[in-house]
């Protein structure tokens, strides 16, 4: 589905789910793929780009915009499956891409047995494949028509987005949060290890600086009105911290206080949607992040 000039919306079904995670085609003389989705999603995704007439040596470039494996978890059988391309990824993920054994351990600790039913793992790419984008880098696309790298933390440190020249669409990865369409509400992404509010908060004035034409999630879709949705994101990240803030003061259940203050915003959507919603970006993943946040803030957990 072109969501631009140039541009196409690429559906990589997560766990089957339709409009759960998505990845992109940025057309040009060297096109380039950014987000691969997870390793389970590979079929679907190679089917995909066949369709569009993309061979295997016709991709010239991957980008994602984190290692977490919905994101990154593809990349080793995409970069096997396009010899030719040059997969890009921040500095401090590269290492994971070439080496995955701890990223994948930490992954199967939290996720036990959702790991391989939902996600799939995620295979070694050559180190001589693989290519660190620093803020402000550009990838070429064809005449005329580059991504710029934005070095964007918060959400992980190892996030950037990249932003299009040419349809002036900033694809966001999860900085800006996730917004499923059958859900339709915009909630943020605050998972452990070493999310950061103020980092979180300066990405999205970062991305705002810009004047996107359209936001890109990868969680999901095509945002329009970008000012409104990042002034929306700002206000909900702040209103979700400043919940697990008090209940943290208060030595309370951070995950029990943010699901009393936001529960009202699933009221009337189908429990199948909420569903999906909750194994993406539960609250409980949410709140764990926001309390090791607000832990290494302050060097030790709060309570009375």
């Amino acid at each position: 589905m072109a969501v631009g000039p140039g541009v196409l919306q690429l559906d990589t079904l997560l766990g089957g789910w339709e409009r759960m995670t998505a990845g992109y085609l940025v057309e040009g003389h060297a096109p380039v793929l950014v987000e691969t989705g997870s390793q389970s999603s590979v079929p679907r995704l190679l089917a995909l780009l066949d369709g569009l007439g993309v061979g295997p040596g016709d991709l010239a470039g991957v980008i994602v915009t984190h290692i977490h494996l919905d994101h990154a978890g593809g990349v080793g059988d995409v970069a096997r499956a396009f010899p030719n391309a040059t997969v890009y990824v921040h500095e401090k993920g590269a290492r994971h891409l070439a080496d995955p054994s701890r990223l994948v351990a930490s992954a199967a600790q939290v996720y036990g047995d959702l790991l391989d039913s939902l996600y799939g793992r995620l295979d070694p790419t050559p180190v001589e494949r693989i290519r660190v984008l620093g803020d402000g880098d550009e990838v070429v696309v064809g005449p005329g028509r580059t991504l710029t790298a934005v070095d964007s933390p918060g959400h992980a440190k190892h996030h950037l987005a990249v932003h299009d020249s040419e349809s002036g669409i900033l694809f966001a990865g999860d900085a800006v949060g996730v917004r499923l369409p059958d859900a339709g509400v915009l909630r943020p992404a605050t998972p452990p290890p070493d999310f950061d509010l103020d980092q979180a908060l300066a990405s999205l004035r970062r991305f705002a600086d810009r004047s996107p034409s359209g936001i890109a999630l990868a969680h999901y879709g095509l945002v329009p009105e970008p000012g409104t949705v990042l002034e929306e994101a700002a206000s909900t990240l702040s209103a979700w911290a400043s919940v697990a803030e008090q209940a943290w003061r208060q030595g309370a259940d951070v995950a029990a206080a943010l699901e009393a203050a936001f529960a009202a915003e699933l009221a009337g959507v189908d429990e199948a949607h909420r569903q999906k919603l909750e194994t993406l970006n539960g609250v409980h993943s949410n709140a764990a992040g926001l309390r090791r946040w607000l832990d290494k803030r302050t060097g030790g957990p709060a309570g009375p």
